[in-house]
């Protein structure tokens, strides 16, 4: 710990609401402990190309509420390399950073974990991501947020689904994990979720037609995870349109208006212990690990686990939404 006088900070990867919050809690405790702050903007791009400065307290006024991240984010080719690498360690001795906090998903990670093995540099992550799919941590940064917004527009879609009666598939963030899908179909009264986590067991298209779901509505809703294995709400409303014509069926792509807007309450107080406790685990002499929250508890989890153990679905959640859906 006595040799980290220096801490620099990015945020990689997609973007999530209370990554901003993340920042200010990180520079702000760095600060408390009198450590000086650099902010790298662009991600892992930006210690290539040397977009390094000087962070202050009034350089994080007045972002907690703010979406986005004002260090921006890129994605970077040219790091996943090993001479990129090499620029890029290039750039933190000459900024004399001692150590790196590195906010984002499984990707940004998976670049830190193996950059802090090759130069054997202190990195904590922090679980910056809407889809929640991390391992070691009951939430992410972003996660609430976005569940949110998609709760508020499918109550939207409803009314025009009511007026109409079709059925709406509606297509939600989450490559690789059900999380945002489920929940929020559960969170707006919708009639199923279809995610990747439990496709080869079952047709959840044919269940879902099985189960009657016309007969007491008069509009239903699902949410389909955008994931490659689901094929996503398109390819789900063109399964419909040929083997069920009688159902008249409209899609809705929520795309990237999920990673908008300020961050909820929860993200915010999430964000800002996360952050908190990034620079807490550097005084601990922790590295090479990712800040989690586990029964409202922080944790330490290691870049091997949270990076390549898969987070399971709760299985209760899709049976309690199976039982609402009569």
């Amino acid at each position: 710990m006595a040799n980290i006088k220096c801490i620099g900070i990015l945020t990689s990867g997609g973007d999530a609401p209370g990554m901003n919050a993340a920042i200010r809690a990180v520079t702000r405790a760095a600060i408390y402990n009198d450590m000086e702050v650099k902010g790298i903007y662009r991600g892992f791009r930006g210690l290539l190309t040397g977009e390094v400065v000087p962070f202050k307290t009034n350089n994080v006024s007045n972002i907690i509420q703010q979406g986005g991240t004002i260090l921006k984010t890129a994605r970077s080719t040219e790091f996943r390399e090993p001479e990129g690498r090499r620029q890029a360690y290039e750039t933190i001795k000459r900024e004399g950073i001692d150590a790196l906090v590195v906010i984002g998903g499984d990707g940004s990670l998976t670049g830190a974990r193996i950059f802090a093995q090759e130069y054997n540099l202190p990195i904590v992550g922090l679980p910056g991501t809407i889809d929640n799919d991390l391992y070691g941590t009951d939430t992410t940064i972003g996660y609430d947020t976005a569940l949110n917004t998609i709760m508020e527009a499918v109550d939207k879609i409803r009314d025009t689904a009511s007026s109409h009666e079709r059925l709406f598939f509606i297509e939600v963030m989450g490559r690789d994990a059900g999380f945002l899908a489920l929940n929020g179909a559960i969170a707006s009264g919708a009639e199923a979720a279809i995610i990747p986590e439990i496709w080869t067991e079952v047709d959840q298209l044919e269940e879902l037609i099985k189960s009657g779901f016309r007969k007491t509505k008069n509009s239903s809703i699902v949410l389909v995870a955008e994931s490659e294995i689901t094929g996503g709400a398109m390819t789900m409303a063109e399964r419909v349109k040929k083997e069920y014509p009688q159902y008249d069926v409209r899609v809705t792509i929520l795309g990237h208006l999920q990673r908008g807007g300020s961050p909820s309450a929860t993200d915010r107080i999430l964000a800002s212990r996360m952050g908190a406790a990034a620079i807490d685990a550097f005084m601990d002499d922790q590295r090479n690990v990712m800040i989690g929250i586990q029964n409202d508890q922080i944790v330490y989890v290691p870049f091997s686990k949270a990076i390549k153990n898969d987070k399971p679905i709760n299985r209760d959640l899709l049976n309690t939404l199976h039982i609402l859906s009569i």
